[in-house]
């Protein structure tokens, strides 16, 4: 098997502008530098989550929007919370990704043999 086979029920989770707990620069430069390395490696999870202030990485002007959209170009599910878009006004700036609900969410996480939250 090799490493895109091995990773296919892997779920990440992304719930925050950015990965980790710093400035919001390191944040993004993070976040960035973890997908980059998934599509250089071939590492690619079945699916990405974005909840909570994490919705704001797939929206126009997103630091990392051009690296999610090579994840979706390569067949990795982006699945976006419509109620987080909702609440924080950004319906009409998804750039990538498609809209869900917590049931998505909940179905993606039980499919998962593993679940990565960043």
């Amino acid at each position: 098997m090799n490493k895109a086979e091995s990773n296919k029920s892997v779920l990440v989770q992304i719930i925050h502008d950015g990965m980790g707990v710093a400035d919001t620069e390191l944040q993004h430069a993070l976040l960035r530098k973890y997908l980059l390395l998934l599509l250089e490696n071939n590492t690619l999870p079945e699916a990405i989550c974005f909840y909570t202030s994490g919705v704001k990485m797939v929206v126009e002007g997103s630091p990392v929007l051009d690296a999610l959209q090579l994840l979706e170009a390569r067949g990795v599910r982006l699945i976006i919370c419509k109620t987080c878009l909702d609440h924080y006004g950004l319906t009409e700036r998804v750039r990538v990704g498609i809209f869900g609900g917590m049931g998505d969410i909940i179905a993606a996480q039980w499919l998962a043999g593993k679940v990565i939250t960043l």
